[in-house]
């Protein structure tokens, strides 16, 4: 293989759309997970902190097993699942059905008929012109 068609297929596949959308969901995704994860260090455990207490349970011992780690991990878990639910999902639910109404509510245009078939819409209506004028053999 020569290494200018290994470097046009390369190329090829690199700038492909779905390779270009997901590494930019990636970074995207990235980027957006430190802000959910400052929101839930930041503000909503402070808070927790404020009203129940210390949130941490590292020291919690079941006998000789520390399940304070895995109490830690779960509430983190349930803290970040419902800042991501009540600030991004409700939010993008409702604009979507906002959004599903306003197009039911509007009714949608017939879309135009391109030229191309408005002429061949001419022609067949021509030729079923001309084959009832003339008497078939």
């Amino acid at each position: 293989m020569e290494i200018k068609s290994i470097a046009s297929e390369f190329k090829s596949f690199v700038l492909k759309g779905n390779v270009v959308d997901l590494a930019v969901g990636v970074v995207i995704g990235a980027a957006f997970g430190k802000v959910v994860e400052s929101v839930v260090k930041d503000l909503i455990t402070p808070l927790i902190g404020a009203v129940g207490g210390q949130p941490d349970f590292s020291t919690v011992r079941l006998g000789p097993i520390g399940v304070g780690a895995f109490i830690n991990a779960v509430l983190a878990f349930l803290i970040l699942a419902a800042v991501i639910f009540f600030l991004v999902i409700k939010p993008i639910n409702l604009l979507m059905r906002l959004a599903k109404k306003q197009a039911e509510a509007a009714p949608a245009e017939p879309a135009a008929v391109p030229d191309d078939v408005k002429l061949l819409m001419e022609i067949r209506d021509l030729l079923k012109e001309q084959s009832g004028s003339k008497p078939t053999v």
